[in-house]
Order: C-alpha cells, then sequence, then structure tokens
C-alpha cells in the first residue's frame, strides 16, 4: 500500500512538472480589480487550493470564472483588497505568484497561509451543543488547567457550537506533551460540551497536526449535522440563502445555484463544501460586484456522476445553506485589543456571561505580546444588545482596550423570485434541464 501511494505521489509530481501552473496578474484590463488568470493541469481539489491562497490573504473575490473540463484547469479571478481597491502591494503578488504559479509544484500540497505547523502548540477541537456561557466554561475550565489560549476560532449555528483552539502550557509557552495530561483535558471539556443536553453527542479532539482552521470548522460542523433542520426552526425562510440544484442531463452536469448576501469568504466556504462533500466543479461562473452574490456551479459527484436523488439534492441544498450560514456575523461586533496575559480570555467571557450576553461567532489571535480578539455577541434571551450593557461591559473591560464596531446589521435577502439564469447558457447550444419534482428555494 505504502509503496503503490508512493508511486502515485512520483507520478502526480511527474505530471505537475510536465504541465507547471502558469499564473498571471494583470492590473491593466480590469478599471477596479486585479485581474488574477491560473492554468495548471487539472487534479480533484485544486479550486479550493486556489481560492483558499486568495482568502486567506484577505482579498476579496468579486468575479470569478472557471472551466476545467478535460486535464487542464483554467480560472479568472477578479480580485481587490480590502478597501475595494485593486492589490498592488509586491509582496502579496509575490506571494501569489510563488503559491500557485510552477514553483509550488515542488512545494507541500499545503501551500495556504493559513496552515501552520502546529510544534509549538496543541490544537484542540470542540463541537457539542451551543447554550449561554459555553465559551465561558471552556475557558474557565483551560484556565484552571493551566493552558494558555494563543489563537482561537469559535463558530455557532443550529444550536450546534464548533471551535479549534490553540494553546500552550503556561509555565514553559510551549506545546502541551504529556499523555495524561492531555487525556485529562479532553475529559473535562467533553464534561463541559456535554452539560445537561444528553440528546446530541460532543466531542474534544487533541492533536498537533498541521490544519488549515476554517476548513477544519466546515468539516467539523458538517460531520456533527448541523445542516439538519429543526422542526421547529425558528429561522426565516426569507433569511436564508437561495439555493437550488437541477440536472441538466444532455450534459451530465447538475447545476448549483446560490443567491445570497454578499460577505468575505462566501465563495471558499462554498467551495469547501462542495469539495468536502466529493464534488467536482467543472465550471463555475461568481458574480459579487453589488450587495448580492450569485454563484453558479456545474459540478459531478467524483464518481463522475451527477445529483441521483431527490434526497441527494436536498442534501446539498442543505449542506451549502449551513455553510453560508455558519460565518454570517450576527450579533453586535466587539473588538479587544490588550496586552495578553493567561486567563485574560476566561475573564473576558466571563464578563460576558455575567452580563447575559451569548459569543455567535470569535476570533483570537495572539502576536508581538498582543492580544486581538473579536466577538459577535448578542443577548442571551433573543433581544438587541442594551446600550447600557455594553457600557458596564466596557467599565469591567476596560473603555480602552474594548471597542464596539457599530449595530449588527440583519441578515436581509435582496433576492427576488425569478425563473432560474444560467450564466453558462450561451456555452452549450441544448438546454435540456431535469429537476426532481419542485425545485425549492429560500428567497
Amino acid at each position: 500500500m505504502s509503496f503503490s501511494q508512493d508511486m502515485d505521489d512520483e507520478y502526480e509530481k511527474l505530471i505537475r512538472r510536465m504541465n507547471p501552473p502558469r499564473v498571471v496578474i494583470d492590473n491593466d484590463s480590469c478599471k477596479n480589480a486585479t485581474v488574477i488568470r491560473v492554468d495548471s493541469a487539472n487534479e480533484h481539489g485544486i479550486l479550493l487550493e486556489v481560492v483558499q491562497v486568495l482568502t486567506d490573504l484577505n482579498l476579496i473575490i468579486t468575479k470569478a470564472y472557471i472551466s476545467s473540463d478535460g486535464c487542464w484547469f483554467m480560472d479568472v479571478f477578479n480580485v481587490t483588497d480590502q478597501d475595494g481597491n485593486k492589490v498592488t502591494d509586491e509582496g502579496v503578488l509575490d506571494y501569489i505568484q510563488k503559491s500557485l504559479g510552477p514553483e509550488s509544484c515542488f512545494m507541500s500540497s499545503m501551500r495556504s497561509v493559513g496552515v501552520t505547523p502546529s510544534m509549538d502548540h496543541t490544537a484542540i477541537e470542540l463541537t457539542g451543543s451551543d447554550r449561554p456561557g459555553l465559551l465561558s466554561e471552556v475557558c474557565a475550565v483551560l484556565t484552571h488547567l493551566k493552558c494558555n489560549v494563543v489563537s482561537a476560532e469559535v463558530w455557532t449555528h443550529n444550536t450546534r457550537a464548533a471551535s479549534i483552539m490553540h494553546v500552550t502550557d503556561e509555565e514553559t509557552g510551549s506545546a502541551i506533551s504529556d499523555p495524561e495530561r492531555l487525556s485529562r483535558i479532553k475529559e473535562l471539556l467533553c464534561n463541559v460540551l456535554k452539560g445537561s443536553n444528553k440528546s446530541r453527542g460532543a466531542k474534544t479532539v487533541v492533536s498537533h497536526e498541521v490544519t488549515h482552521t476554517e476548513r477544519r470548522l466546515h468539516q467539523m460542523m458538517f460531520a456533527d449535522r448541523d445542516y439538519e433542520r429543526l422542526d421547529d426552526d425558528a429561522l426565516d425562510e426569507r433569511q436564508r440563502p437561495n439555493v437550488s440544484v437541477v440536472n441538466w442531463y444532455d450534459k451530465d452536469y447538475s447545476v448549483v445555484t446560490i443567491r445570497s448576501k454578499d460577505r468575505p469568504k462566501l465563495l471558499f466556504d462554498t467551495v469547501c463544501t462542495l469539495t468536502d462533500m466529493k464534488y467536482v466543479v467543472f465550471h463555475a461562473n461568481i458574480d459579487a460586484e453589488g450587495p448580492e452574490a450569485y454563484q453558479e456551479y456545474y459540478i459531478r459527484h467524483v464518481d463522475g456522476s451527477p445529483v441521483k436523488s431527490e434526497a441527494e439534492r436536498q442534501r446539498v441544498i442543505q449542506c451549502l445553506e449551513a455553510a453560508i450560514e455558519r460565518r454570517v456575523s450576527e450579533g453586535l461586533k466587539l473588538e479587544l485589543c490588550t496586552t495578553d496575559r493567561v486567563g485574560l480570555l476566561s475573564d473576558v467571557t466571563r464578563i460576558f456571561r455575567e452580563n447575559s450576553l451569548t459569543v455567535t461567532r470569535a476570533e483570537v489571535t495572539t502576536k508581538g505580546g498582543k492580544a486581538m480578539n473579536t466577538f459577535y455577541v448578542s443577548d442571551a434571551s433573543g433581544y438587541p444588545v442594551d446600550s447600557k450593557t455594553i457600557d458596564s461591559i466596557r467599565q469591567a473591560i476596560g473603555q480602552t482596550i474594548l471597542k464596539v464596531k457599530g449595530s449588527p446589521e440583519e441578515l436581509k435577502s435582496g433576492s427576488q423570485e425569478s425563473p432560474t439564469r444560467f450564466l453558462f447558457g450561451g456555452l452549450f447550444k441544448s438546454r435540456s434541464f431535469v429537476n426532481f419534482g419542485l425545485v425549492r428555494s429560500y428567497s
């Protein structure tokens, strides 16, 4: 088995050397965006790698055209920086060339800036039922166990919560390697995650593996089946993304169309989900220049078949809805910037809990001795966060180190019901589409 795997790896390297990727970065042809063209030998997951590199650099993809029929992969991306300007930073442009161009053939398969070795910390993966104060309880346990959280990302969706935390030993500042201590950490955290809810499972994994945090969070929530809607789901259907899946049997494609409010990293989230569900994107057209994003994918399963049944179609729809909703920034945005110390995250989240706030999403980073944390919080009772509550929290934490970034934007549906349109329609002559009964759409 090992010999066969090595042979496959060597064959893949040979193909890449014979057909090296080509990257062209053009700042002249488009008035308001940098155009990046990527041509390479086609392989499953290559689209996700490219999108991952661009989004990890915090670039905004406003338009994209993807075509990968046969053995060749051709992509065109229109990108801007966070301020909507063309990308002119030579360091960023050089990194794109090295990550996606010919030199990438000799790099490891993990080429994203978001993937870093974890020899200096221990990664803890957590999944379980969401509830008010959960993050505070987790952080309190870690502080009690003399673990310092150096970075973390927390997502919540559909009553479920997932987090990846990178921790170090409080005394040594290095990764925790003692098996007995790791077992104790795992046991106590799992007990916290379970809480009083015995109907859904909780899971804690401790590792030192290399991982891309955001992709791993998608995989964790997918494995936790957060895409399954509850019968009493209170989310207004008009607030959900508009997702449809129809089959085009003349071309053996399933055509996925998505309309939703645009936001950063939206393309990554959908491509990541399709890839992890073992679907191959043969063609795609992305338009996200306005407040609404339109995505269209022509896909087949890795076994070469389009979507085969109504059950499979519904599952694709549900999983894409979930992928889009997980990163929606619900709640009031709070930014914390201060000198890092052991127990800081535990103290801050305890103050949130004591003021009846629940954390819906969080990003925790530490750089150069500084803690730079972003929290999205909401009232535990479901009401808007009261200004007096925010004042109380800022007094407890510090007026200068905790910033309130305005009122939360409510998810709005900018889409209207209209016939399904296919941006690739002119690419093919025949247009015989077949769906599985009624195509459900959310508008």
